[in-house]
């Protein structure tokens, strides 16, 4: 399972109505795997269905220009992507994105 967390540092809030994106890779390409928007928490719990995922190298796109957009804020970063590799299946992969006009960080949380 794949879930994600976006926190507006800047504000101290969460990261609410951000579109998101997972992608898988699978031979050379991008393969839309999931998707949906952040809850007023700014979490995503949906990204896969509950279990296990394939093995291999995934990316996150969070849709950070039209959430600056929507508060009336300019932000540096339109978009921000965050590649990586997931090696047990089976394992939970939480990976939060911690969020300002001008940088992000992110982990791989629990």
């Amino acid at each position: 399972m794949i879930t994600t967390h976006v926190l507006d540092t800047a504000s101290g809030r969460p990261g609410n109505a951000i579109a998101i994106e997972l992608e898988h890779q699978v031979a050379g390409s991008w393969i839309l795997v999931g998707g949906g928007v952040t809850d007023d928490d700014g979490r995503l719990r949906t990204l896969t269905p509950q279990g296990p995922v394939a093995p291999g190298t995934y990316r996150i796109r969070f849709e950070t220009g039209a959430y600056y957009t929507a508060r009336g804020t300019v932000g540096f970063f339109p978009v921000v992507e965050i590649t990586f590799a997931v090696h047990d299946g089976a394992q939970h992969y939480h990976v939060p994105l911690l969020l300002s006009p001008y940088g992000f960080s992110t982990y791989r949380g629990s």
